[in-house]
């Protein structure tokens, strides 16, 4: 066969993803918050782009869906073009008294510690004149800080810093993280100073700060309580031995009876184990619901948090004028682009709006009684489950679930909480999720007598005659998860809580 160039024709079929499916994709996966930062950006490349309320009344579909109402169009279907058929669904229906209030935000109470009062927003002023940003920002001290501006009023000159050097190696917990010889080494300082230095250092507020393992924080605590004697230090030594519940050696080794033994334990009980955590933590960073949940005149209403997110609109006005100002192929077309852009954005935020109400409804459909009666009656549920019931790809339903939450009169859940694996019934009823297992499993162990503490194979037992069909070695899997100890564990634990109380 001679070897020669020739040309050859091919027909292939690929998938291609256009960047405005690529972008559809993304903004699912995107928290509300996360889509708000994405929106400021489109709006910073796209002149057309413009932020404002939408009337309900120009005919746009609210993000709300009543559990009885039939869904909308799917992310799956998100390339069709033209208005869906199924728009038209997630409007308002029924008793229009039932929807007095704008909105679920607006009108439940338990949420007005998340979205501010009435409804609004966080940073928003009754007067509707923007917040004042400068006022809210305060300078946090940290504990780097805490701990200088105090050494600073005690120590001078050299002193000063090497302590600097010292607190500079102080972790969040309080803790000392360097070693005392190579910091003499590298500061050319004797070591003798250097512990004289972190003496000091030791001193300062909060008390137990600059430690270098827990027995030293907690001697130092000792020292300022004035409850240092010789007992406590052979005590605090043998914090090994306290954690096993080894109370009778304890009391040989530190030569006290029960009840003085029992009163050294109650005092370390008291102290802090991480000192420096009383410094400089910061506020914890509540999560920002991205659906609320609430039942209204026996029916569930499930409602989009709009309140986290800006009203995407096209500014067509401004468009004519730049249109009709555009001499060139170029900026007609780049203009051109900019409009398709805008449209696209606009729908496909619609889109992801009605995708996540379809998802968030049948969730709360599988698992209604979660939602009326707890934990305990949470079902198995995977994400196949959902998309076959709503007809979308599974990776759609992921995409959606996914760093999102969900808010209720329950609480604040994350959406794949409510995707579990199941635990067969011993009587051959229905499956019971996992999570449910486990507060049964929590609830048999908060309530187990102290003389009588249940083991793995009493817990499968118990768990078998409530219908659970498990194994004990799952039975372990879940109380390691839910953190509690072994039965052994435990007695010791309630023994030395019985003592001390």
């Amino acid at each position: 066969m001679a070897l020669a160039p020739r040309l050859d024709l091919r027909q292939s079929q690929s998938l291609v993803m256009t960047p405005q499916l690529q972008q559809a994709i993304k903004l699912l996966t995107l928290s509300n918050l996360e889509l708000e930062t994405f929106i400021s950006d489109e709006i910073e490349k796209n002149p057309l782009l413009d932020t404002g309320e939408i009337s309900t009344e120009s005919g746009e579909a609210p993000d709300r869906e009543i559990l009885s109402e039939p869904g909308a169009q799917g992310s799956d279907e998100i390339l069709s073009s033209g208005p869906s058929e199924s728009e038209s669904t997630l409007d308002m229906q029924g008793d229009t008294d039932s929807f007095s209030n704008n909105s679920l935000s607006e009108s439940d109470g338990a949420l007005d510690g998340q979205l501010g009062l009435n409804g609004a927003s966080p940073g928003s002023t009754a007067g509707g004149e923007a917040p004042d940003f400068e006022n809210m920002l305060v300078a946090e001290i940290t504990l780097t800080d805490h701990l200088m501006d105090q050494a600073g009023a005690v120590l001078s000159g050299m002193d000063l810093f090497v302590a600097q050097h010292i607190i500079d190696q102080i972790d969040e917990c309080g803790y000392l993280q360097a070693d005392l010889l190579e910091l003499a080494q590298r500061l050319n300082v004797g070591l003798i100073d250097i512990e004289r230095i972190l003496e000091v250092v030791q001193t300062l507020d909060p008390v137990g700060v600059g430690a270098r393992d827990l027995a030293e924080c907690l001697a130092l605590q000792a020292k300022d309580a004035d409850r240092y004697d010789p007992a406590m230090a052979r005590l605090i030594d043998n914090l090994d031995l306290l954690a096993k519940g080894a109370l009778p050696q304890l009391k040989r080794i530190c030569g006290v009876d029960d009840e003085d033994l029992m009163d050294m334990i109650s005092e370390l009980r008291n102290y802090d184990p991480k000192p420096g955590c009383k410094i400089g933590g910061g506020e914890v960073q509540s999560v920002v619901p991205d659906v609320f949940i609430a039942e209204r005149a026996g029916r569930w209403i499930i409602e989009v948090n709009s309140a986290t997110l800006p009203k995407v609109l096209v500014n067509r006005s401004y468009y004519a004028e730049l249109k009709d100002g555009a001499q060139d192929k170029q900026s007609k077309e780049w203009l051109n682009e900019c409009l398709a852009d805008a449209n696209w954005l606009v729908k496909a935020l619609d889109q992801r709006q009605r995708t996540i109400v379809k998802v968030a409804t049948e969730i709360v459909k599988q698992q209604e009684e979660f939602f009326r009666k707890g934990v305990a009656h949470l079902r198995p549920l995977t994400l196949k489950n959902v998309a076959e019931k709503i007809e979308m790809h599974e990776s759609t339903v992921s995409r959606v679930t996914s760093n999102k939450y969900l808010s209720c009169s329950r609480g604040t859940f994350e959406l794949k909480y409510f995707f579990t694996s199941g635990i067969q019934s011993s009587t051959g009823g229905e499956a019971a999720s996992a999570e449910a297992v486990k507060s049964h499993i929590k609830a048999l162990i908060d309530n187990e007598d102290p003389k009588k503490i249940l083991s793995d194979d009493k817990l499968v037992t118990l768990l078998n005659d409530k219908g659970f069909d498990i194994a004990r070695r799952t039975v372990a899997k879940y109380r390691e998860a839910l953190g509690l100890g072994s039965s052994v564990q435990r007695r010791r634990q309630k023994a030395l809580e019985g003592k001390v109380a």
